[in-house]
């Protein structure tokens, strides 16, 4: 996570688990004012959302934010489509690097920094299933491993 970061609001989990993750962008998010209420009080999924370049801007889509308790008629729609703010040279980057076959633009992480709300976009190139298996079987040995020594320290 980036310098100076501070609450993490929600992760997206499987996006180490479906994506090689090669290059990580830090963006602000264009919100309404009961969406960042709701943000605050962690009420966001990153679930199933993506990011993609549309006229030369960058789009979040499907990201839920739950409409605030205390909104009332002002709430907006839990599923809208919201900007990202990035530099127009890292817009221009990421549109030539998502041309290429099986590269996406992942959201990782919603986090507050400095009151501001801030989200943590990947560059992913996706997993086959074999290279999820191997995953797997890696983090399986190493827990197992780790177990082993914890077994060995109580002795």
């Amino acid at each position: 996570m980036p310098k100076g970061a501070g609450k993490v609001i929600a992760q997206n989990k499987k996006a180490n688990h479906d994506y090689f993750i090669e290059e990580t962008y830090e963006t602000g998010i264009v919100l309404q004012g009961t969406e960042i209420k709701s943000l605050r009080n962690g009420r966001a999924n990153l679930k199933d959302s993506y990011a993609r370049v549309h006229n030369g801007e960058m789009f979040l889509y499907n990201l839920h934010i739950s409409p605030y308790e205390q909104g009332n008629r002002y709430n907006h729609d839990p599923l809208r489509t919201r900007k990202l703010l990035l530099h127009k040279k890292e817009i221009s980057k990421l549109i030539g690097l998502t041309k290429e076959e099986g590269y996406a633009l992942v959201p990782i992480k919603i986090y507050l920094k400095n009151g501001y709300a801030k989200l943590l976009l990947g560059l992913g190139k996706g997993k086959k299933k074999y290279d999820k298996r191997e995953d797997l079987k890696q983090k399986e040995a190493k827990r197992d491993i780790e177990r082993a020594f914890r077994e060995r320290q109580k002795m």
